[in-house]
């Protein structure tokens, strides 16, 4: 089993920053790949951004390319999240996830990500 915590999210006004972490434990993260996702009212859980066991490759959805960085340091199970530029439609919670397959390229999909964080809630105000 593997248990995700994620922790920085909060309020911020159009054009500001924010950092998300997702903290690991249970299994070793280097061996899982890791994703964020976010989910607004009333819309469906949405791919963000992935980033192999290594850190090698990076993955983002179109909507966030180029503002936003994933980023990972296994010494220290931790994944992160940064993010730039915000928008109003970036609102959302966010939440870790994380692959245990070995599949390639990675998953930009929910359903192959098996284990899930309890989310943090992300405010940008216009």
């Amino acid at each position: 089993q593997v248990q995700l915590v994620e922790s920085g999210g909060g309020l911020v006004q159009a054009g500001g920053s924010l950092k998300l972490s997702c903290a690991a434990s249970g299994r070793t993260l280097s061996r899982l790949i890791m994703g964020w996702f976010r989910q607004a009212p009333g819309n469906e859980r949405e791919f963000v951004a992935a980033i192999t066991r290594s850190g090698s490759s990076p993955y983002y959805a179109d909507s966030v390319k180029g503002r936003f960085t994933i980023s990972r340091d296994n010494a220290k199970n931790t994944v992160l999240l940064q993010m730039n530029g915000l928008k109003p439609e970036d609102t959302a919670v966010y939440y870790c996830a994380a692959d245990r397959t070995l599949r390639t390229p990675v998953a930009v999909t929910k359903e192959a990500y098996d284990y899930w964080g309890q989310g943090t809630q992300v405010t940008v105000s216009s």
